[in-house]
């Protein structure tokens, strides 16, 4: 049986929904969504300012937790 399919953006959105509820969300974090073959992953990025923040590293360790949930869920769409 195949996974529900989810673009890009709602993966984020998604993502972003889920950090916003933890003490450790870090404003000004860039998410992306990197395919490898039929599976994918979440990256994190900020500027220098972004991740000196306390939590920063909390945040980048909680957004992998939330990829490995998310991508078990749903399957990228082309």
């Amino acid at each position: 049986m195949s996974k529900p399919t989810k673009t890009e953006a709602e993966l984020i959105a998604m993502a972003i929904a889920e950090l916003k509820g933890h003490k450790d969300y870090t404003d000004g974090i860039r998410i992306f969504v990197v395919r490898d073959g039929h599976s994918w992953e979440f990256r994190a990025s900020a500027d220098q300012e972004t991740i000196a923040k306390p939590g920063y590293p909390e945040c980048v360790a909680m957004l992998v937790q939330i990829g490995d949930h998310l991508s078990k869920q749903y399957a990228l769409q082309d």
